[in-house]
């Protein structure tokens, strides 16, 4: 059951942040990008430093980080959980919800390139192709269909993905030394801190706006913050990237199930065809570890609670995020 649960963890992230595309598009009429990234990230940094700080009592102490690895820190802090998710929030006044997850799905050719050009990793050929794969389902839905989406809405959710690149690149950097709820924990943290200007107008939209709307500002700092990033972290430190990667195309699929269900969104024939194509590239991802000898989904974990024991890191190609 040990071994399992990275792969549950990812199982529990991918619903989590597709609900996320979900419920940022129903809260857009009511709450703004920039509050409705702090209020999330208000929420998500409280439960995680309540967390963090029981288990620091716990252990008798926490490790945290210095020089290069805390800048690191502070870095993907502001970039990913601060900036990215204040750009996913705008992008999603301009798409639906569906479309900004499978745009967001860039995010893996950033991650292998910094990681090819930085971190000495192979570019394996399957990996490569399903990666490719799934990159052309989400252009399929980006340029094709209903009118739904504009310039400005592309340009934000893929300014999202690089930033979303560049961050996963130093949050594994951190995995070396740091533990997974150290890191989540401080990263948002500094989120929360770099939007704090921003509160003062939080607070006055969620008083005009629906008690919904409220609901919905703390389910995303609960489950897609909280809960998700901390999962995240975890299975990011026990799990191959190839796993990490592959998994996390399926949230544009789930988030255009549930936008569907949800918000009335149907796709079209062109966001079937789209989501269908990041399918495939999810199972010729996966095809590489049956050819090495390991079980399809199931990747190389790291021997210890941190992953420190590995001689370099490992950066994940990571998907949609939110």
């Amino acid at each position: 059951m040990t071994k399992r649960l990275p792969a549950l963890a990812l199982v529990a992230v991918m619903f989590a942040w597709a609900s996320a595309f979900v419920v940022i598009r129903g809260l857009g009429p009511h709450v703004s990008p920039i509050a409705m990234a702090e209020g999330r990230l208000l929420v998500g940094a409280a439960v995680l430093g309540v967390i963090w700080g029981m288990n620091a009592l716990y252990n008798g102490g926490a490790h945290l980080p210095r020089g290069r690895t805390l800048a690191l820190t502070v870095g993907y802090g502001a970039l990913w959980f601060a900036l990215y998710t204040v750009l996913v929030n705008a992008a999603e006044q301009h798409l639906d919800a569906g479309t900004t997850a499978l745009l967001v799905n860039i995010a893996p050719i950033i991650v292998a390139v910094l990681a090819g050009a930085f971190l000495h990793e192979g570019f394996p050929p399957l990996l490569v192709v399903g990666i490719a794969i799934s990159f052309a389902g989400a252009a399929v839905i980006a340029f094709t269909g209903d009118g739904r989406r504009d310039g400005a809405g592309v340009a934000l959710a893929a300014a999202a993905a690089l930033l979303y690149g560049i961050s996963v690149v130093a949050q594994k950097l951190v995995l070396r030394t740091v533990d997974p709820l150290t890191a989540t924990a401080l990263g948002a943290g500094v989120g929360a801190t770099v939007l704090l200007p921003w509160a003062p107008r939080l607070f006055d939209e969620l008083a005009a706006a629906p008690i919904g709307s409220t609901v919905g500002v703390i389910y995303l700092g609960l489950v897609p913050t909280a809960l998700a990033f901390l999962l995240w972290a975890y299975a990011l430190a026990h799990t191959s990237a190839g796993v990490a990667a592959s998994s996390s195309y399926a949230v544009p699929a789930l988030s255009i199930l549930l936008s569907w269900i949800f918000l009335s969104e149907t796709p079209t024939a062109w966001g079937l065809l789209g989501g269908a194509l990041c399918l495939v590239g999810v199972a010729v991802a996966r095809i590489r570890f049956s050819s090495s000898g390991r079980r399809p989904g199931i990747g190389s974990t790291a021997t210890a609670a941190r992953p420190e024991a590995s001689a370099r890191p490992t950066a994940t190609p990571a998907g949609a995020s939110c």
